[in-house]
């Protein structure tokens, strides 16, 4: 059964049988009998369906936002947001694939030599809990547009917000098959990244399901894209404006209750601005209002799910026991619901359990380095590379960001998804890019075209 828990109450909220065999194979051969048309309509209207699919949401965010509150715990006022960027996406791609998947002339031998870039069939997207509106639009808008059929998996504890992606894409257009939602257990995906019907995968989640997934795909030769996890590091060097970065900081750690692969993880600060910096984080973290995530007011929502919460304050508890400050939260709170508070742990050293995982929920941790040399030896050992910060003058920013080993990097301002640009990580964060030009160009086939006759 998948199972919705509203993690402000504790209670359950939604309830889904997942897919038996039948439906699986249903679902697959829509998809693989919906492609061919939909690869054939051509790209000038697959751009009308999409622009619709945008219109959609936007259309219906105050039906479509609340799910995400009930579901996984999202603050109200994130939701919406949520919807909104969702339908950018689709709108972005209806807007530029044409220029993304353009024929790219290369010289060469022959008359006229190049490239163009054709769909593969039935991509599966196996989406996370966190963002399930954005991720699911991350994966679908330029797999869609490219002129693949897609087909989501979503995670099994936001049932509800699946069927209503579903439903809004087929309610403004999209044609049968082309896209659809199959509701599985976590032990049921391996079959369908097996079947000879899926032609490529795009997984977003934790670096353990990252890599079943991916050693799957790489058995069965299909290519993958992997979104894991991040440990990410945010330098704070001697020169930066120390209250913007303050203020930027805060926000991006306690996104969505912290609960984010790319918001700030560990703010590695110069030791002659780290007690100033500490002290302003402070001063905003414990201003920050924690409850009830239909509450607009509310800018802190619950964890997820119990055993994050459970997890979440063991990583808490070893920092601390192994001589980590903690400035603010950090205890286990009474009541229903999976709410934690939001923590400040400083002097935090690489060999604690909050700098060597990741931590999902609004724990901030600060450490200590001499210098930017140090605190750019810090970032980069980490087992993890998604994103990562600087904040010093933009000159500085931009030389320390090329030696910084993440796969994307903000100098001065928050890190974040754009569809304008391409999100991706390395090491333990995964491969392979979504979004921007190069996140569609992923799922294609990249088809060289020589045309004769031969020119001496």
């Amino acid at each position: 059964m998948l199972t919705a828990i509203d993690p402000s109450t504790g209670q359950v909220v939604t309830e889904q049988e997942p897919a038996g065999p039948e439906q699986v194979d249903a679902v697959l051969g829509a998809a693989e009998a919906a492609w061919p048309a939909w690869r054939d309509v051509g790209i000038a209207r697959r751009a009308e369906v999409l622009t619709a699919v945008g219109a959609h949401l936007r259309e219906h965010t105050d039906e479509l936002a609340p799910l995400m509150t009930r579901e996984m715990g999202k603050p109200v006022t994130e939701a919406h947001g949520e919807v909104a960027k969702a339908a950018w996406c689709f709108e972005h791609y209806a807007a530029h694939a044409a220029q993304y998947l353009a024929e790219e002339v290369l010289e060469s031998d022959a008359t006229r030599s190049y490239v163009q870039y054709l769909p593969l069939g039935t991509v599966l997207g196996v989406l996370p809990w966190n963002a399930p509106f954005w991720l699911a639009a991350r994966f679908a808008a330029p797999a869609l547009m490219a002129g693949n059929t897609c087909v989501m998996k979503h995670d099994p504890h936001v049932p509800g917000c699946a069927r209503a992606i579903a439903d809004a894409l087929a309610a403004a257009g999209v044609p049968e098959g082309v896209f659809a939602n199959l509701p599985l257990e976590t032990d049921a995906v391996e079959g369908v990244v097996r079947d000879p019907r899926v032609q490529a995968v795009s997984f977003t989640g934790s670096a353990r399901g990252g890599a079943a997934v991916a050693g799957v795909a790489a058995s069965e030769i299909k290519p993958a894209v992997l979104e894991l996890g991040g440990s990410d590091p945010c330098l704070v060097l001697a020169d930066a404006d120390l209250d913007e970065a303050a203020d930027v900081i805060t926000l991006s750690r306690i996104i969505n209750a912290g609960q984010s692969c790319i918001a700030a993880k560990r703010i590695i600060a110069e030791a002659p601005v780290y007690d100033q910096l500490v002290e302003k984080l402070q001063r905003r973290l414990e201003k920050l209002v924690v409850g009830d995530p239909r509450d607009p007011a509310t800018q802190v929502g619950p964890i997820a799910r119990a055993d994050l919460r459970d997890n979440l304050h063991r990583q808490v508890t070893e920092t601390v026991d192994a001589g980590a400050r903690l400035l603010l939260g950090g205890r286990m709170p009474d009541g229903d619901g999976y709410f934690y508070p939001v923590t400040l742990l400083a002097d935090v050293t690489e060999d604690m359990t909050a700098c060597r995982e990741e931590t999902f929920g609004p724990v901030m941790v600060v450490m200590r380095a001499d210098d930017a040399e140090d605190a750019l030896a810090v970032a980069n050992r980490s087992d993890y590379g998604l994103a990562a910060s600087v904040w010093s003058t933009p000159e500085r920013g931009e030389a320390l960001a090329s030696r910084i080993a993440a796969g994307q990097v903000a100098v001065n301002g928050i890190v974040k998804t754009d569809p304008r640009l391409p999100s991706g990580g390395i090491k333990r964060s995964g491969y392979g890019r979504e979004l921007g030009p190069h996140g569609i160009r992923e799922f294609v086939n990249a088809q060289q075209v020589w045309v004769g006759p031969k020119r001496e």
